[in-house]
Parts: C-alpha cells; sequence; structure tokens
C-alpha cells in the first residue's frame, strides 16, 4: 500500500509538525513550502495523498488544487485542505477547487494521523 503524503505549507513550524506527527505513524512523507516547490517535487513523486495549506504565497493552495486536478497523472492523488478557516463556506470553496476533504488548523495532534489515514485509505471518488 502506497503510504506516502506530500505537505504543502508556508509554516516551517505546521510542516516540522505534520511531518514529524505522520512519520511515526509510519507515512513516508515530503514537505514543501510553496506551490512552485510542490510542482518541483511531484516531478518525480506521485504521493497517494496531499495535504495541502489553502494560504501558500504566490499561486495558492486552492489555484494549485485546480492545476492538479486538471492534470491526468493526479487523478488517482487524494487532495485534503489545511486551513486555519472552519466555516462551511470556506470549505465548499476547497470542494469546489478539487480538495477531497479539509483539515481545520491548529490540528489536533491526538487524532491528526487517524484522520489522515481515513484518507489516504479512500478511493478518491468516495471522498467526493
Amino acid at each position: 500500500m502506497n503510504e506516502s503524503i506530500l505537505v504543502v505549507d508556508d509554516s516551517v513550524d505546521n510542516l516540522e509538525l505534520t511531518e514529524i506527527l505522520l512519520e511515526c505513524e509510519g507515512f513516508e512523507v515530503r514537505t514543501a513550502e510553496d506551490a512552485a516547490q510542490a510542482l518541483r517535487v511531484l516531478e518525480t513523486w506521485h504521493p497517494k495523498l496531499i495535504l495541502m495549506d489553502v494560504q501558500l504565497p504566490g499561486m495558492d493552495g486552492l489555484e494549485l488544487t485546480r492545476r492538479l486536478r486538471q492534470d491526468p497523472a493526479f487523478q488517482d492523488v487524494n487532495i485534503v485542505a489545511l486551513s486555519a478557516y472552519a466555516m462551511a463556506a470556506e470549505k465548499e470553496t476547497a470542494r469546489a477547487a478539487g480538495c477531497d476533504g479539509y483539515i481545520t488548523k491548529p490540528i489536533n495532534t491526538r487524532t491528526f494521523a487517524g484522520t489522515v489515514r481515513q484518507y489516504l485509505d479512500a478511493p478518491r471518488a468516495a471522498l467526493r
């Protein structure tokens, strides 16, 4: 089973925390601090899941998600938005951009890995 996750977040602290939490659960994790870096990582690596910060410098996470959804190579990748905004409208905007789910920040360190596993275990079609 492919247990690979790309975490895209412009906060180094958030990247370090999510990477530690996920690697402790046995996931293979790579990180990117912005959309350009994420695209470079994705040129040579195909994760099963992308955790996408919505607010990124330059191209935001929702625009990056829209671009990835236009690429047939990423149709099987689950993309989950990470955002400090918990409003229903924000979640709907993320879904409309192509995100398969939504996790609010700050993350709950006790339940985060289990929540991520649910997105990894579900086929993308089941999440839509």
